[in-house]
């Protein structure tokens, strides 16, 4: 059978998603049948016979972003805000991959468990067959009812299902319930998350941080609210003693999202964090969110670029058991091109993240296809990538 090959060359600055070695020296990334095949000099990598080259130009290649809250609905269609294309407008800020936390704004929502979890397979499936602009959904993500049973979880994930909603979205709400399901979605391979703050959305509710402890999730969803973030001692007391997945978002309290990110780096769990913006919500869509919380959190949190871009690649997908995020052999060809905005401050792309200042994204990559072009979302970046064969 015939490989499909894709290198990048000339890339001036390569971002790994790692935060233990989170800049590779290496200009040239070689991709086989939508997987990375190989790292390094271009002197050192066998691209002959190369289906697509891309000129990088010089520019930033990192791994494609990850929002790793979002409530998708169907297709690239959100109801919340009766907006078309709006996953397309996130893939031109540099998102490849979106994890569903729910499809809680479809119009009539079924809350019995017969609707629920046909809701929930129902958009596990349509997310698997149909990927708007290439774009990785994952989704079908039931939220769960008092009504519910081990077998309603066993039920999901035999057919597919590997999420769980955001817990507080539903009728549950209490601990001691919340943490039996979450046993049962444990049990089966089911991946749940836990709203966190006052209430989002009609039904849902407060959930704090004793509620959150006591269910166990595996992700503590937007840890800075959605909208409205817990107190200070709250968000503290959750740092300290979870193990799972912090998550700051984009439509959350930025103060929370910064005393969040200074509470983990003071107790050495900066892998927690991981970055979502929770849309499309109240407030819009957001295309370029998790730009967005990356610039946020390096310029007003002190957080090195480099290290700001881990937390919304290569920390989701490592928390979330993603193969991509990560620009490693074997894992997914999932890539941003990005460089500096021009007459953006800073002598560097990183130095101008830093400063607050969103990049340029010239080009997008998912399983070694090219998806997008330069962004119509993002700042004009400084110097574009060109595809020169293919």
């Amino acid at each position: 059978m015939t490989q499909s090959r894709l290198v990048v060359r000339n890339i001036g600055l390569l971002l790994s998603g790692k935060l233990e070695e989170p800049i590779l020296d290496a200009d040239t990334v070689l991709c086989e049948d939508g997987r990375i095949a190989a790292i390094g000099r271009a002197a050192d990598i066998d691209a002959e016979g190369a289906d697509t080259v891309i000129d990088a130009r010089g520019v930033t290649l990192a791994p494609g972003l990850i929002d790793s809250h979002v409530h998708p609905v169907i297709g690239d269609y959100t109801p919340r805000q009766h907006q078309l294309h709006w996953i397309d407008s996130t893939l031109n800020g540099g998102v490849t991959t979106m994890i569903s936390a729910g499809e809680v704004h479809l119009p009539g929502r079924p809350k019995d468990v017969v609707g629920l979890k046909a809701l929930a397979i129902a958009s596990q499936r349509w997310y698997e067959n149909f990927r708007p602009s290439g774009v990785k959904v994952h989704a079908g993500a039931p939220v769960i009812e008092h009504e519910m049973v081990e077998e309603d979880f066993k039920d999901l994930a035999d057919a597919g299902v590997k999420l769980l909603g955001e817990v507080g979205l539903g009728g549950v709400k209490d601990g001691p319930t919340a943490r039996r399901m979450v046993e049962w979605a444990r049990k089966y391979g089911l991946q749940s998350t836990i709203h966190t703050g006052g209430p989002s959305i009609p039904g849902s509710g407060l959930i704090d941080k004793d509620v959150v402890l006591e269910a166990g999730t595996d992700v503590v969803g937007h840890i800075n609210g959605g909208h409205s973030a817990l107190p200070d001692d709250q968000i503290t007391c959750i740092c300290e003693a979870c193990q799972a997945g912090l998550e700051i978002v984009h439509n959350g309290n930025e103060r929370a999202a910064l005393l969040t990110l200074r509470t983990a780096r003071e107790l050495g769990k900066l892998d927690q964090i991981i970055l979502g913006t929770d849309g499309p919500a109240g407030s819009g869509v957001q295309p370029l969110g998790i730009l967005r919380m990356i610039a946020l959190l390096s310029s007003l949190g002190d957080l090195p670029a480099e290290l700001a871009f881990c937390l919304g690649t290569g920390n989701t997908a490592r928390m979330r058991e993603l193969d991509c995020g990560i620009i490693e052999v074997g894992r997914a060809a999932d890539f941003v091109l990005m460089d500096q905005a021009q007459h953006a401050p800073g002598a560097t792309i990183l130095e101008s993240v830093q400063l607050g200042n969103l990049p340029g994204v010239g080009m997008t990559v998912i399983d070694g296809v090219v998806r997008s072009h330069r962004s119509r979302n993002t700042p004009p970046a400084k110097t574009i990538p060109e595809i020169v064969a293919g």
